[in-house]
């Protein structure tokens, strides 16, 4: 089924993080963006032209009302501290994997004071831990393991217990890393705790836009 104009406009503004910014901020010349893209998306048609202006306006007052949900959201952020954890790996494991093991390595690793996460899912195990463990983990589910990623890097954001009445919250903290082009390779919501897992690489860019 073909899109329609307005449907085409609206993927526009939401691929071009640039134009959505100033739209959200209420600081853009609606004609010369229409123009722009009717121009960008062949578009020739003067009706056609006259439909991306009004979605463009339409857009712009629902990124409005995003614009103060985010302030909300912020605040909240501006009070939670960032713990931020290098050296950390992912391992991916078989969903029947020995979850006795699993539990005895969680139990050393913690009485270490170290950092241990599992997620369960419907057909695979992840665990999160530090570089460190990895040997040890590896030597008792060798057969389990799927996959494994190194050189990670663990942000936690240790919020306000507000965070869980605060809509989009979790929104605004996902968007900030795909505006900014950067994967996120696990997420894991613990009440107060958002944790995020990034490639290694990619924390000096990450850094830059978590301060508050």
């Amino acid at each position: 089924m073909q899109k329609t104009t307005t449907e085409l406009t609206q993927e526009y503004i939401k691929e071009h993080f640039d134009v959505k910014s100033c739209l959200k901020k209420g600081i853009i010349n609606y004609s010369a963006l229409a123009r722009l893209i009717g121009k960008e998306l062949r578009i020739e048609k003067q009706s056609s032209k006259e439909a991306i202006l009004v979605a463009a306006v339409r857009m712009q007052k629902t990124l409005e009302k995003e614009a103060s949900i985010e302030k909300k959201v912020k605040e909240l952020l501006s009070k939670s501290e960032t713990e931020i954890k290098n050296k950390i790996v992912a391992l991916t494991l078989e969903k029947d994997a020995d979850f006795e093991k699993i539990q005895g390595l969680q139990k050393q690793i913690l009485q270490d004071s170290g950092c241990f996460y599992l997620i369960q899912g419907s057909n695979s195990n992840t665990v999160i831990t530090q570089q460190n463990y990895l040997e040890s983990i590896s030597a008792k589910l060798k057969h389990d393991i799927i996959k494994e990623r190194q050189n990670l890097v663990l942000i936690n954001f240790k919020t306000p217990k507000e965070i869980e009445q605060t809509t989009g919250a979790i929104y605004y903290i996902t968007s900030m890393f795909s505006e900014n082009n950067v994967n996120i390779v696990e997420f894991i919501s613990c009440w107060t705790d958002t944790i995020l897992v990034i490639d290694s690489k990619d924390l000096s860019k990450a850094i830059n836009f978590i301060k508050f």
